[in-house]
């Protein structure tokens, strides 16, 4: 699967479309002409400089473009398409697979590739020898699958980076085809695994659906919506509490606290309410029943447009309104002080004051990399972030601009590989390249 575990996915998960990848379908058409016009200079028996070019063999290396580097992902996908789609078609239409002629070195997804800016000087991620009408039009559908699956990666480690390691939500399913979900998701735990190897940490992944998971063994969750509220009348404190009571202990307590535009009123009826259950289900002797009523965290999604009530105005925008530091600085406050204004049996303040304590206060809105940034140099106490679309951008203006590039770099004359690119590009090498076997590939 990764560099974490070397593993690499199996094909089936991509669910490829073999049939179609290999008649150049997913491909830019050019690579589709170039394929036919050497098939049939091969059937002619033309040749160049007493060269068989219809049957030339080329190294193809490819390479990020990202600075200073990316995080890897889609090298399973490309390899997987490399085994299924290479060959061509004989006389009669038959599909001829010649993938095991193919020589192929390739790095691990979860890898870091480094771009400096020099195009002579680069970090190939994958090379491929072998006859180049075979595998020509599959360029176009493996650096995609690169591109996109990188860039989700590494904006996910930025993201990680500025959170200081803590766990970050991958809340972007609404803002691309449901089709992407199983990739995107793959990428996001990438993202998470290749910070957490990095810098020893343990974070956790939360995806917010099952097909996120699918490539990699995870589970979606999350917390209630604000049409779930709705449906209950308005009355967050009852659509928790019914929450809490159907739901199977597995799933976290979290509470959308915002729909009144009052988080703090909010959470103090929700965390009031559910602690008087919890309580009482307590001393009854009924603890695993109790356990459904306690609240893992809080969740504020205020609108960009809108200032809570609990926040005081300043008069700037980026301080008043949405999910901003004095939002949550009065929410955690109000958490941490709520049970010493409760009606409490001496034995039962330090449950009651634990019960509060213990409450996260998971982010979301509006959050990349920058404003998680500054909510960390101030210390703002978010426990959790969430953070949607802006994991799927790809924008120079924000560094998030990711792709791949695939250069013929060497060409096979007279039985030798002998040096021949473009102007501006050359042949690479890079370390971490393992030569790979397409048969061993399930």
């Amino acid at each position: 699967m990764t560099i974490f575990n070397g593993e690499r996915l199996e094909t089936e998960l991509f669910q490829l479309d073999r049939e179609r990848m290999a008649d150049g379908w997913y491909s830019d058409v050019y690579f589709r002409n170039i394929a036919g016009i050497l098939t049939k200079l091969s059937e002619e028996g033309y040749q160049f400089e007493e060269q068989d070019i219809g049957n030339i063999e080329v190294e193809m290396q490819i390479f990020p473009r990202r600075q200073p580097f990316c995080i890897l992902g889609g090298i399973d996908e490309a390899l997987s398409i490399l085994k299924v789609a290479t060959g061509y078609k004989n006389e009669a239409g038959d599909f001829i697979n010649t993938s095991s002629n193919l020589e192929i070195e390739a790095c691990h997804d979860g890898e870091k590739a480094y771009y400096k800016g020099n195009p002579h000087n680069v970090d190939p991620v994958i090379k491929i020898r072998g006859r180049y009408r075979d595998f020509s039009i599959l360029e176009t559908p493996i650096l995609g699958s690169l591109t996109e699956a990188s860039r989700i990666a590494t904006n996910v480690y930025q993201v990680m980076v500025a959170a200081r390691g803590k766990d970050i939500l991958f809340f972007p399913a609404r803002f691309t085809h449901y089709k992407s979900q199983a990739m995107h998701g793959y990428a996001y735990s990438l993202g998470v695994n290749a910070y957490n190897n990095e810098y020893g940490t343990n974070t956790q992944r939360f995806i917010s659906t099952d097909e996120q998971g699918a490539w990699w063994g995870g589970k979606g969750g999350g917390t209630i919506s604000h049409s779930y509220i709705a449906s209950f009348l308005g009355n967050t404190t009852e659509a928790m509490l019914q929450f809490c009571r159907l739901m199977p202990l597995d799933v976290n307590r979290i509470a959308l606290v915002d729909f009144d535009n009052d988080c703090v009123g909010t959470s103090l009826k929700i965390l009031k309410t559910m602690f008087d259950k919890y309580l009482k289900l307590t001393k009854a002797g009924k603890k695993e029943e109790a356990k459904k009523y306690k609240l893992f965290g809080v969740r504020p999604d205020n609108s960009s447009d809108l200032r809570d009530k609990s926040v005081e105005p300043l008069g700037k925008k980026e301080l008043d309104n949405g999910v901003n530091a004095r939002l949550i600085f009065n929410l955690r406050n109000t958490l941490d002080q709520a049970y010493k204004n409760w009606d409490l049996r001496p034995e039962d303040l330090e449950v009651a004051k634990s019960f509060c304590q213990d409450v996260k206060i998971i982010a979301t809105g509006g959050f990349k990399p920058e404003k998680i940034d500054r909510f960390e140099s101030s210390q703002v106490p978010v426990d959790i972030y969430g953070v949607g679309s802006w994991l799927l951008s790809n924008c120079s203006c924000e560094g998030t601009k990711n792709d791949f590039t695939a250069d013929v770099v060497r060409v096979k004359v007279d039985g030798q590989w002998i040096d021949l690119a473009k102007v501006g590009r050359s042949a690479a090498e890079n370390d971490k390249l393992q030569k790979i076997d397409l048969s061993k590939i399930n």
